[in-house]
């Protein structure tokens, strides 16, 4: 792993480990907690364990695993909205995040309301987002469905919006979760080209995928975690391979990944 003030470095994992209380079952009366010592029990969950590696500038990196593997939690840690109980996450550049569909939004809002309260979580002032608003809608695709309230929107308009505001807060470095999934073909062709563009800017982008064709051909190095733990780090042809050999090897592996 690098020095974190070394040049070059965006972000830098160290020693990660993340852990839940997973509750068996709760006192569901008085009798019942004094009779557990005033105690619930529970049981923890390791998601992460000592999980390190570096993300360098301008790097498009593919973090793959089965489901439960702890892919979508060490980006959460990454995006700041999950603490480690060990170690330490430190990003050095301007980060954007697309982790959970709609988070951020207001259901009783406009979607041009939501552009300019998602926008400010952002780091965008007002005057900033008001110039780029019209790009914002151009790129979502959303015409005059932007005056109305976005509970009324499709998990699809959900995941136009939330990309759109995303990209034009102009991130050096870009977290993405599988929600990109739930978008039309039309949809996720516009978002992988201006990926390319982020790319030959020099930004930076981590991304969270089922989808090992894009992780083979668009990122230029993988992350393999397999029950929380880093397996491998290195070519992505290299290790997608070697994924998709333990997956065969694994008929219910395989399973988590389609379910």
């Amino acid at each position: 792993m690098s020095d974190l003030h070394s040049p070059g470095t965006a972000l830098s994992v160290n020693n990660v480990t993340k852990t839940f209380r997973i509750h068996q079952e709760r006192a569901s009366s008085l009798k019942q907690y004094l009779a557990s010592g005033g105690r619930n029990r529970y049981e923890e969950f390791v998601a992460l364990r000592d999980v390190s590696f570096d993300v360098s500038e301008g790097e498009a990196v593919g973090i793959i695993g089965h489901n439960g593997s702890g892919k979508s939690t060490l980006l959460k840690c990454m995006a700041k909205i999950l603490t480690p109980n060990e170690g330490h996450i430190d990003v050095n550049k301007k980060m954007a995040a697309l982790l959970e569909l709609g988070a951020g939004f207001h259901q009783e809002l406009s979607g041009r309301d939501n552009v300019f309260l998602n926008a400010s979580i952002l780091g965008m002032g007002r005057k900033e987002i008001a110039t780029r608003f019209d790009e914002i809608v151009e790129f979502s695709g959303l015409g005059d469905f932007i005056e109305s309230p976005v509970k009324t929107y499709s998990s699809g308009m959900y995941v136009r919006l939330a990309f759109a505001v995303a990209i034009n807060v102009d991130p050096e470095l870009l977290l993405i979760d599988e929600i990109l999934a739930v978008g039309d073909v039309t949809f996720q062709k516009k978002c992988m080209e201006k990926f390319v563009d982020f790319r030959e800017e020099g930004r930076t982008l981590v991304l969270v995928t089922h989808d090992l064709a894009s992780v083979r051909n668009f990122c230029d190095r993988a992350v393999w975690l397999e029950h929380g733990r880093l397996v491998d780090e290195g070519s992505p042809a290299d290790l997608v391979d070697r994924y998709t050999e333990s997956m065969l090897a694994d008929p219910e592996a395989a399973k988590t990944v389609e379910g």
